[in-house]
Formats: C-alpha cells, sequence, structure tokens
C-alpha cells in the first residue's frame, strides 16, 4: 500500500482547495491542521463573502499593472490563509497548528500566523517576501518548502 506521509497528504489537499481560488493572479489553497493532525479548516484566495470575485468583475492589481507582492490593500481577495484563519470556530485551537499552504506566506499573513500561534508552515512555492521571512523567523514559525 503507498500511503502518503501527512505533510504529501495535506499538501495534495491544499492543491485541491487551491481549485475554488477566483484570483486571476495566482490560485492558493491552504488547509490549517491541528496538533493531532485533524483538520481544523481550509482556505482559498478570493473576495469576501458576499462579494463578487475577481474572476467576475476583474483585477484591479492587473489594470493598475501592480507588481506581485505589492499594495496589497487594492486587492479585492483576501488570502488563502486569512480564509483558512478564519474559518475556525474557537480560536483556541489554532495554537500550535500547522499550515499546508501552496504558496508561503506574504507579511500581512505572516503575522496573522504569528498572531493566531501557528506554528509551521509548509508550502510548495516561494513567494519573495523578505519582510514576510523576519516576521517568521521572529515569530519562531518553522517554515519548509515542499517538493512536489
Amino acid at each position: 500500500m503507498d500511503r502518503p506521509d501527512n505533510i504529501t497528504y495535506f499538501m495534495d489537499l491544499a492543491e485541491v482547495v487551491a481549485r475554488r481560488s477566483t484570483c486571476m493572479r495566482r490560485k492558493v489553497g491552504a488547509v490549517l491542521v491541528d496538533k493531532s493532525n485533524r483538520i481544523l479548516s481550509t482556505g482559498y484566495n478570493g473576495a469576501p463573502s458576499g462579494l463578487l470575485h475577481c474572476n467576475v468583475v476583474g483585477c484591479l492589481r492587473e489594470e493598475l499593472k501592480i507588481e506581485s507582492g505589492k499594495d496589497h490593500q487594492l486587492c479585492r481577495g483576501l488570502h488563502a490563509e486569512w480564509n483558512a484563519l478564519m474559518s475556525v470556530p474557537n480560536r483556541d485551537l489554532i495554537s500550535g497548528s500547522t499550515l499546508y499552504c501552496t504558496t508561503s506566506p506574504c507579511i500581512i499573513c505572516a503575522k496573522l500566523l504569528a498572531n493566531f500561534g501557528v506554528k509551521n508552515v509548509y508550502y510548495f512555492v516561494e513567494y519573495d517576501d523578505k519582510y514576510a521571512k523576519l516576521i517568521l523567523n521572529e515569530a519562531k514559525i518553522f517554515c519548509k518548502k515542499v517538493e512536489k
């Protein structure tokens, strides 16, 4: 029997979750898992609940030719990490958890992960944000790039 290890399993799930993304630039999926390897929540990048998605109304960042990693406030979407964190009904469950995400966190998500007490982050694609790396390091959040 070829049973995947936990990292492979949860990273595979993050890829499936990313397929729900409505972002026109980058599809990101996240799976948040507690200390016992139970799934707490999933999240993908897209507009807040009740708002039209970028794939319907267009991408302002694309129209303004804003490069990746800049001016996050001009995006109507929420990042996958935010959505995963906000979907957990009890914040106490998040402390000590692990995030499996298709892309490494930006600085905003890094601050949120630190504030919620996430302890580990696994990802496929490195998001080039040196300030996010500083925050994750200072918060003592273990981060590891996973090869596909």
